[in-house]
């Protein structure tokens, strides 16, 4: 705790306004359709730089913080959009509907079930009717999930009435609930999650280290925090087992690094507190990596808010950007055959993303240079509530732990059930991506070079799944920020199972699900504010 003195110190000399300047997100003015912002007092301003970048780091630039403004395109170019459903239970309807998207270039698929398509319509009164003019009768009437895109993006950005987040008062600094509350209450910028990355760890010195996995391709960090309770062996270079938890590979998937930070920020606070977290992170680091696209992530908040991929050249004009989860090497040529226009795009060969390329290279690193064992793999997504396992590249192939795999996940999907009540199914990624149950390579999306595809198999992380959060179709990638509380807590009692798995207890239901003796609920009152958020 050697830095918290220091830093409450630090936020309780700010005036409140300016201590808010620094770390608050941009708030949307709904009658102006843009933001609005106060530049304060000159010497304040001067003095809170000053002190951030002695805590924190040059890394925090005034025009970031200060007089950022969402660019109104962010919704307006997506005027006239809209969200279908389209009933499609067959492989072939499912493909129909993709070749449509190649020959027309009128909407983008969100998400295939293995019932219905939901897809965005770029312009409904342009577009709708040309392609429900391709489609057989059967699928002639789709039903309309999102009907205003414009209004339902506005809606995901902060609004002026939260008061955002800030460091400055003693409550946020030293109380879950006070910190919780203001942080989870909406999406965070790129830049104010990284602020909060380096106030964990200050507050946390023991518990948690900051660093950068590597870079992005328009030169961000990737950041990554560790947390562990590590002895005085372990400090000094003792290998550790680590489970890694990822968000944010797709731009437009905010809910998935506001789930990520959720978890490091719960796991963080709950050690020495709640007996399965404490004794997870005496055994195992667990490694939070909350936006490993930042290039993407930024230009949702500046440019697009529906941006999927990242922002790397192609070599095709006005196609830019590579699809993360398609560019790792494992099996990428598998199925991967998409165009630089492609939102699935995984570039011209394994690793040409450079984000997939740093975090492989470093998740190499750890293992042959730190003797790092990655035993867990958790890759946050959204939209659809699955939990899905190795492979994605192809339904011909099954994992040698297959049994294990499944039963862990069907562990997983009871714990969030019993902890929220949400359904969250459990399947192969490969019959994810075809949405078709049998062992038929013929793809309705590629499915070659997958992020979990390759740390199960080249990495060894034998328990590797991709999370799909909520919701199911109700919002999309736009789910509201009320419900980053509630996705956070029912992960987070995932995670908890997860851990128990793997300290040994082989996904037999216990803990707090049914009054396990290691696992003790947390007192009454530590999450009453958050609850009442639910």
């Amino acid at each position: 705790m050697r830095l918290q003195p220091l830093a409450l110190a630090f936020s309780l000399a700010l005036p409140v306004d300016a201590a808010a300047a620094w770390i608050e997100p941009s708030h949307r003015d709904h009658q102006a359709g843009r933001l609005q912002h106060s530049n304060g007092y000159p010497i304040l301003r001067w003095l809170r730089d000053t002190a951030v970048e002695a805590f924190f780091g040059k890394q925090l630039r005034d025009d970031d913080l200060d007089t950022y403004e969402i660019n109104p395109a962010v919704a307006t170019r997506h005027e006239g959009g809209i969200v279908v459903r389209f009933n499609a239970t067959t492989l072939e309807q499912k493909r129909l509907l993709t070749d449509i998207t190649r020959t027309l270039q009128a909407f983008d698929i969100w998400s295939i079930s293995h019932d219905y398509v939901d897809a965005r319509i770029y312009n409904a009164k342009i577009y709708l009717k040309k392609i429900v003019d391709q489609l057989p009768d059967s699928m002639k009437k789709p039903e309309i999930m999102i009907y205003d895109l414009p209004a339902a993006i506005w809606a995901t950005y902060p609004k002026k009435t939260t008061g955002g987040f800030s460091l400055s008062s003693l409550d946020v600094l030293t109380s879950r609930e006070g910190m919780g509350n203001l942080f989870f209450k909406d999406y965070q910028r790129l830049s104010v999650v990284t602020s909060w990355m380096r106030l964990l760890e200050a507050m946390f010195p023991s518990l948690t280290e900051m660093t950068s996995i590597g870079k992005s391709f328009e030169g961000r960090d990737i950041h990554a925090l560790r947390v562990g309770a590590r002895s005085e062996e372990e400090e000094e270079g003792g290998s550790r087992k680590t489970i890694l938890v990822t968000g944010g590979l797709h731009g437009r998937e905010w809910i998935s690094t506001s789930t990520v930070t959720y978890l490091m920020w719960s796991m963080v606070t709950a050690y020495d507190k709640d007996p399965m977290v404490t004794k997870l992170l005496d055994k195992f680091d667990i490694i939070f990596i909350p936006i490993l696209n930042p290039d993407g992530y930024e230009y949702t908040w500046q440019e697009d808010r529906l941006w999927r991929k990242s922002r790397q050249d192609t070599g095709t004009s006005f196609c830019f950007g590579m699809d993360l989860d398609h560019a790792f090497g494992y099996e990428w040529a598998t199925n991967n055959k998409a165009g630089p226009c492609s939102e699935n795009y995984g570039g011209d060969s394994p690793f040409h993303a450079v984000e997939a390329s740093e975090l492989a290279n470093w998740a190499k690193n750890q293992t042959a240079q730190h003797g790092v064992k990655f035993v867990g793999f958790l890759d946050m997504h959204s939209y659809s509530q699955q939990i899905l396992f190795p492979y994605s590249y192809t339904c011909a192939a099954q994992p040698p732990n297959l049994e294990n795999l499944m039963e862990l996940g069907v562990g997983l999907a009871k714990a969030i059930r019993l902890s929220s009540g949400e359904a969250y199914t459990v399947t192969s990624a490969c019959e994810s991506a075809t949405a078709y149950r049998g062992k038929d390579d013929t793809r309705v999306e590629g499915g070659g070079g997958s992020a979990i595809d390759w740390f199960y198999h080249e990495i060894g992380a034998k328990y590797s799944y991709q999370i799909k959060l909520r919701d199911t179709g109700s919002y999309g990638f736009l789910l509201p920020a009320d419900h980053i509380v509630p996705t956070g807590e029912e992960v987070l009692n995932a995670l908890k199972y997860f851990g128990d798995f793997l300290l040994g207890n082989n996904g037999i239901e216990k803990g707090e699900f049914e009054g396990s003796e290691h696992v003790q609920n947390p007192p009454a009152d530590q999450w009453s504010d958050l609850k009442r958020r639910r």
